[in-house]
């Protein structure tokens, strides 16, 4: 029990207790809330299932209603049917244009597979997909035949049978029987039978649409409680339907989940039928197991997930305590050169500060004499170094200079002059960080001299700024950049002769300073990335992409001083051709007349 007192573990436990806690809680709550949504869920799915269902009947059974119909009310089949043809000819002639109409209603719905028409004297008239059928001679017996002959010219529903009724040829595929009696509507004289077969696919797949899990039995049942069809398994043990709830007039569907089932019922208005959907609750109850199995990883997996995170904010807590006192320890024995860093709550941070404050207190008191010569040392080599000088460089160039003079080293004189003259202007930064355009240009000049010079004639440059705008303040170092980058990625790559031109323009009150070359400019992807690193402000990344490149002043320095000076609206645009050139644009404001704009300005 002795380990238990430490911090570090009562921490411990009181955090893991804590989420522990709250996350059965969490995790009971939140399995009933979705066992209740599941089964609200399934119950909606299920009603809207059977509803849906029940109206696909009654769309399907008012065709079929409205083919019958147009059978009976065809005046030259009622005709034919009654008609007694004295010469064989004219009958053969009348039996072909009967089998003729019942055909052209054959082809009117894909689904019909046989229509077959028993007249008064004991005729048959069929058209199916196989002509070659044998006619059931006993038809006048069969319990079908019955119920057709007590209708009363209404539509009777007969149901799925395993083959057609009439033929006994076509007794391999189920077909959905029905049919009505035919009568002459002039005198109302009954003149026959219309038997209508169809393949019972669709309705076989509006059983399925009431379906909600495999386990899911559908039954149509007649008004004499009879089953028209269902989709349940061959073998399986039927239900007592007749004791199943039936949906009333005034309520069209029932949904019952009281037993160990969910049962749902929908009538169908035209035909009389009941349609029932008899669901397991164990089916619905493997919806509820997959969330509950999942429910119990993800617990496992935050129970671990919090005892990482105890083990973490207790050890954040204990850790500089624990650290604390082994340095009050060190100090006890005498060392007072340590010190205690760490990042933790501000209490215990408040506590650290206030050791290492008294720490150190008591060494600077002990070391007084250590610290002295020491500073003295450091401050004789600041000393030392503060004599290397810039003025020194720029002296011993232009020491250079005059010695190459005297020599008449006229051109090699001109370039040193010039590295003289642009690194007295580059390393007087102390004094000021702008400078006018009219310098700026000049520290260009100085520039091309030295870069001609190495190209040996294979530049050609132009400055053609406007008198007016060289008292206009910009940053210094510039122009030179963008000019240095010409050069190296434009000009030097492509070895013939080279342009480079320097103008300026001014569009609503904006000075446009373009830098303008014939170089091997850059294609598309790579002029986006170089806008892209333009627009990231002070992200660090160097702008050329090589390494070493920030440590120079380059497009990405330029646009970014130029933006801290001026603000958004200013900078650098680039412009982009492959194997045509590239144009930079510097835009800086031109200021009103009268504003003073000499103070910190670079006039070396």
């Amino acid at each position: 029990m002795r380990r238990f007192r430490s911090i570090h573990n009562r921490l411990f436990l009181l955090f893991l207790g804590c989420m522990a806690g709250i996350l059965i809680l969490m995790s009971v709550l939140y399995y009933n809330r979705t066992l209740a949504i599941i089964h609200s869920k399934v119950s909606d799915i299920a009603e809207k299932n059977i509803s849906q269902t029940a109206g696909l009947f009654n769309l399907m059974l008012q065709g079929y209603n409205s083919l019958s119909k147009s059978l009976n009310s065809n005046y030259e089949l009622t005709r034919l049917l009654q008609e007694t043809a004295s010469n064989p000819a004219v009958g053969v002639i009348n039996e072909r244009t009967i089998t003729n109409i019942i055909g052209a209603a054959y082809y009117s719905r894909s689904e019909v597979v046989g229509i077959h028409i028993l007249s008064k004297d004991g005729k048959v008239y069929s058209y199916e997909r196989q002509f070659a059928g044998v006619i059931d001679n006993n038809y006048a017996q069969t319990e079908w035949y019955k119920k057709l002959g007590e209708s009363s010219g209404n539509m009777v529903w007969l149901g799925l049978y395993s083959g057609s009724p009439i033929n006994t040829m076509q007794q391999q595929d189920k077909v959905f029987v029905f049919g009505r009696k035919l009568y002459d509507l002039t005198n109302h004289k009954e003149i026959g039978i219309l038997v209508i077969e169809t393949n019972p696919s669709p309705i076989m797949e509006a059983l399925s649409n009431v379906s909600i899990s495999p386990g899911t039995r559908v039954y149509i049942l007649g008004e004499d409680q009879k089953v028209i069809a269902s989709s349940g398994q061959k073998g399986a043990k039927q239900p007592q339907l007749d004791q199943l709830p039936r949906p009333s007039e005034d309520e069209n569907i029932v949904v019952d989940s009281t037993s160990n089932q969910l049962i749902v019922a929908a009538n169908t208005s035209l035909a009389g039928w009941t349609i029932y959907g008899l669901t397991p609750k164990n089916d619905i109850r493997a919806e509820v197991y997959q969330t509950t199995k999942y429910l119990i990883i993800v617990a496992f997996l935050l129970i671990i997930l919090s005892t990482v995170l105890a083990s973490i904010v207790s050890r954040n807590i204990a850790s500089p305590l624990k650290l604390l006192i082994r340095e009050m320890k060190k100090v006890e024995m005498g060392n007072f050169s340590g010190s205690v860093n760490v990042n933790s709550f501000d209490e215990i941070n408040s506590l650290v500060s206030s050791f290492n404050r008294m720490v150190h207190r008591m060494d600077e008191l002990i070391e007084t004499i250590k610290i002295s010569t020491v500073s003295e040392k450091n401050a004789q080599l600041q000393a030392l170094q503060s004599q290397v000088n810039p003025h020194f460089l720029y002296n011993t160039l232009d020491m250079i200079y005059w010695m190459l003079d005297e020599q008449e080293n006229e051109r090699l004189s001109r370039v040193v002059l010039s590295l003289s003259q642009m690194f007295r202007y580059s390393s007087n930064w102390e004094e000021a960080s702008r400078t006018t355009l009219r310098r700026e240009l000049e520290q260009i000049r100085h520039y091309l001299t030295i870069i001609e010079t190495r190209l040996g004639g294979r530049l050609r440059t132009e400055i053609a700024a406007d008198e007016a705008w060289m008292d206009v303040v910009l940053p210094k170092m510039t122009i030179q950049p963008i000019i240095e980058n010409a050069v190296k990625y434009g000009l030097e790559p492509q070895g013939s002769l080279g342009y480079l031109r320097v103008t300026t323009e001014v569009h609503e009150n904006k000075l446009h300073i373009k830098v303008e070359d014939n170089g091997a400019g850059m294609d598309e992807q790579t002029l986006e990335r170089v806008r892209e690193t333009l627009s990231l402000r002070q992200s660090g990344i160097s702008n050329e992409g090589e390494p070493g490149s920030r440590r120079g002043i380059g497009l990405r320095n330029v646009h970014d001083r130029l933006v801290m000076m001026f603000g958004e609206a200013y900078g650098l645009q680039i412009e982009s051709t492959l194997k045509q050139g590239t144009m930079v644009e510097i835009t800086i404001p031109i200021p009103p007349k009268g504003e003073n704009e000499d103070e910190h300005i670079d006039r070396g």
